[in-house]
């Protein structure tokens, strides 16, 4: 079973073996597992002596940002950015988190980029109790994912920018990502944003005012970017519309244009195979000026019908 522990005394952080850290005094006990198998749940159950609703929440495999309140404790689960290979579909790895008064236990399958972070924080004084790393927690996956859906925004943008038609196949790719990125992230951000709110009205002596107010403005940053992903997937939506009239028109205009050269080349198809025919009895056939004649007759008729539609406008 792999992961690490803390503990914060007076500020001052020590980190500790997984196997020892339960039983050293503190103002906190911080103790990270990154593994989500049989030797996790049994920690969880026979060390930690944690309920078996709470080892079945910190352990599941598939949950959605939530919070819960567990007698003196809360259960917190969080989505953030993983260095690990994620779908589109499913763009951010859970943290599961359970909190107690001096205790603090996470579990996370995947590697969740704000753990190093907050670590950073721990060992620099800056985490003196369970509330304030939940709260920097909060604050450093906000303040991490802010940055990537403002890229996405600044991606649609740029589509925006290049709407040309002969790039639509092109653009068509780009908006279609970003769009699903956008419906990834807003999946998550917007229960996270009401977990974050909940834990922050819970009535837990071990989170302060301070922590309360770090908290809510995580929410409110996540309930903005929530926002913001609604509102790039509104605008993928009309960019693809916009896309797909331009892609008509585009075909509008090339079936406008075979079907222009298909009506100077009828009359002129007529006239030619009229006179192709081998039979006696066709006027001026046996003429010498006749395919003069003919060939004249034949761009006459080109210059004229396509004067008519050039006055027509079908050429615009």
């Amino acid at each position: 079973m792999s992961g690490f522990a803390y503990r914060v005394a007076d500020g001052k952080a020590e980190r500790l073996d997984i196997a020892q850290a339960l039983d050293a005094p503190g103002d906190l006990v911080w103790v990270h597992l990154t593994t989500n198998d049989e030797h996790a749940q049994q920690w969880l159950t026979q060390t930690a002596k944690a309920p078996d609703y709470v080892v079945d929440a910190l352990t599941t495999t598939e949950s959605r940002p939530r919070c819960d309140a567990l007698g003196d404790g809360a259960f917190l689960n969080l989505r953030g950015r993983s260095r690990d290979e994620m779908t589109m579909s499913d763009p951010l790895a859970s943290l599961r988190i359970w909190a107690t008064a001096g205790r603090v236990i996470s579990v996370a399958r995947l590697s969740v980029t704000a753990i190093d972070d907050v670590v950073k924080l721990v060992e620099g004084g800056m985490v003196r109790d369970p509330g304030d790393l939940i709260a920097e927690f909060a604050s450093a996956i906000t303040e991490e994912l802010d940055p990537e859906v403002a890229d996405l925004g600044d991606r649609l943008d740029d589509c925006e920018a290049d709407l040309d038609a002969d790039k639509v196949f092109e653009l068509r790719r780009g908006v279609t990502k970003v769009r699903v990125a956008a419906i990834g992230y807003r999946r998550f951000l917007q229960p996270q944003r009401a977990a974050l709110e909940k834990l922050a009205s819970l009535p837990c002596d071990w989170l302060h005012d301070d922590d309360r107010l770090h908290l809510n403005s995580a929410a409110d940053r996540a309930a903005r970017m929530a926002e913001e992903l609604e509102a790039i997937r509104e605008r993928s939506a009309l960019m693809h519309e916009a896309l797909t009239d331009l892609r008509a028109e585009q075909i509008d205009s090339r079936s406008l244009l075979i079907s222009i050269v298909a009506l100077i080349f009828l009359p002129l198809t007529f006239l030619t195979g009229l006179y192709g025919m081998n039979v006696e009895g066709l006027p001026f056939a046996k003429e010498p000026w006749a395919f003069d004649v003919i060939g004249g007759i034949c761009i006459a008729v080109s210059v004229g019908i396509i004067g008519y539609f050039s006055a027509r406008r079908w050429f615009g």
